[in-house]
Order: structure tokens, then sequence, then C-alpha cells
């Protein structure tokens, strides 16, 4: 999603746009770039620790003690599941959840004391330690099912989305203008496909019920090309060629337009759209890409009317190009994605 060069590029720019902006120059806070999903147990108690290292070493040493609670399964969240399903060890949950009150608690001190940025720093601390919270309940259910995991992972992006508009509206001064960049499973709204009656929520489907015309909600969708993507857990990133769309899904729909590339008003009520609101197949490419298995794997039925507000329509994609993973992992370690593709 993240570490590949198109990301890179946009990173570089937005430094240079908060840099040199005539606009920024006014501004008490830069463009930021902030992540909103949960697969980053480890390296989350990481930044708590370091956070604390520099602003309270006493708390941080306590929360080193209770972050230990996870002893040979710190590195590796997925085993801590599946020991904890198993009766082989015992859960951190309270741990976990006494760690993030302990620094909520002390937010009052750390932020007068740490300057101009403390707000900022302690904010991404506290997150951090929501985040190791939410995860460690994330593993715990893997073992239960989908929809458990499905639902823990998006209503968690979802919190942290408005946790995030809290803490820059306090300080903007004003509601904030948040883009919010996932795959068209997490953004779409689940009511209006299979998810919903699966009994899984998605991120998209908790702003509309919250924010509903004040937040528009994007699909992406391409008919053929290349895509990044593994073909199992802890795979590599492979180049894949996408297949042909399946007669009848939206993508085969698009694909037959004299246009190759467009963006569709779903809002509308003209007759086109109004032929979309008819439940049709739509594919979903995440993580992992099986042609092989594609019908089973990666379509799904979805009122795309419903679903999205507008469509992006590529015809013909081409693969991001990842950048160098310089992270080692043990064998038999599963990434820290596993077990959702999206």
């Amino acid at each position: 999603m993240w570490r590949n060069t198109e990301v890179l590029a946009f990173v570089a720019w937005l430094r240079d746009y908060n840099r040199g902006s005539e606009k920024y120059k006014g501004r008490k806070e830069p463009v930021g770039f902030y992540g909103l999903d949960l697969y980053s147990m480890t390296t989350s108690m990481a930044a708590v620790l370091a956070y604390l290292d520099k602003v309270d070493p006493q708390e941080a040493a306590a929360a080193r003690a209770r972050y230990g609670c996870f002893g040979q399964f710190i590195g590796n969240p997925q085993a801590y599941g599946y020991a904890i399903a198993s009766g082989r060890w015992d859960s951190c949950e309270q741990e976990v959840m006494n760690q993030l009150m302990q620094l909520q608690r002390k937010a009052r001190l750390y932020v007068e004391q740490d300057g101009v940025f403390a707000g900022n720093e302690y904010f991404s601390a506290r997150q951090n330690a929501e985040l190791v919270k939410n995860a460690e309940e994330y593993y715990r259910a893997m073992f239960r099912g989908r929809p458990s995991t499905w639902n823990l992972r998006d209503r968690h992006m979802f919190e942290t989305l408005e946790k995030l508009a809290a803490h820059l509206e306090s300080r903007l001064g004003r509601e904030p203008r948040i883009v919010v960049w996932a795959h068209n499973s997490h953004l779409g709204n689940a009511a209006a496909t299979d998810m919903g009656q699966r009994g899984e929520i998605n991120i998209g489907q908790l702003v509309n019920e919250e924010y509903g015309n004040r937040a528009l909600r994007i699909g992406f969708s391409t008919s053929r090309g290349t895509v990044t993507a593994a073909s199992d857990w802890d795979g590599p990133a492979e180049t894949k060629t996408v297949r042909d769309p399946l007669p009848g899904s939206y993508e085969a729909i698009f694909s037959g337009l004299e246009k190759k590339r467009f963006f569709l008003d779903l809002r509308t009520e003209d007759e086109a759209v109004s032929l979309l609101k008819e439940k049709k197949l739509q594919r979903a490419i995440g993580v992992i890409y099986r042609p092989e298995t594609e019908r089973a794997s990666h379509y799904f039925y979805s009122s795309l009317p419903r679903q999205f507000d507008f469509m992006i329509h590529i015809d013909k994609t081409e693969a991001v190009q990842p950048l160098p993973s310089f992270v080692h992992k043990r064998p038999g370690e599963m990434d820290e994605t596993y077990p959702s593709g999206f």
C-alpha cells in the first residue's frame, strides 16, 4: 500500500509543498501523512517506549514491564493469538489497557513540559498505545473467524480517524479536511455489498453513518494490466497480470465503453447510473492476488451507486514498484497483515 516508489514520490512532493507553499506559511500545521491500520503492534510498542524514554524514563521502564507480558511472542502477534486460543499463554489484555490508561493520565504533564511539538508527539504516542491495545484484541480474535477480526480492524481505523480529526481541529481551530486512502473493500459502504450480509462493517459505512453527505466515497476500478501482489501469506511481491473481468461485472461493463479513463459521478439520477444500481459482480484485489481462483477469491456482489459516490476507472493499470525491504523475518513468521488480504 505505501512502501513503493509512487508513495515515496508523493511524500517528497508533500515535503516540498509544506516547505514552500505560501498558504503553508500562515498555517499552524503542515499537511500530514498518517497511518490508520492496526498491523504494526510490535513497531507501535517500540514507538511508545521511544517516546517515554525521552519524556519519562521511569514510566518507560514500567511500560517495558507491561509489554514484556508478550514474552517470546512480542515480535510474532499471530503466534500470540494462537497461543491464547490454545490455552498455552495468558492474555495481555489488562497490561496493554493499563499502559494506555497511564499515558492518558499523564497527558497534561507530558504536553506541557515538552515544547511546541509536544501535542503532536504525545498524540502519536497515545495512538500507538491504543493501536497496541486494539491489535492485541485483534490477534486474540483471529481464530474466531473473519467477521470478528474484520470488524475490529475497520472499527479501529474509524476510531483512529475520529481521533485524528479531533486532534487536528484542536490545533487548526477549524474542521480539518482529510483524505483516507485504502482499498475499495474498506472505503465503500459495506452495507451495499455482500460484506453487509455477512455481518461485516467497514470504515466507509461508519463514515457514511456519522457524516452523511459531508464525506465523499471514491472508488477505483480497473479491467486489465498488472498489479503488485503476493500469491500467499509471507510470500514475495510479484508483478501479476490481471485477468480480463468476468462477463456482467462492473469492470466488464466499464471496459466495454469507448472511454478508457473516466471519473463517474454516481450521485446523479441519470439512466446510466440507474442501470448500475442492480447488484453486480465487483473485483477486489488486495495484498494477495490469486488469478487461478479469481471468482471465489476476488469477486463479490455490490450496488455501486450505494457503495460509492464517485468511481475512477482506468481500464489498463500498471503495477506499483516496491521499495526494498529492510525487515528480516524469522522462518515461518507470518506478516503482520495476516489474515486479511485487503
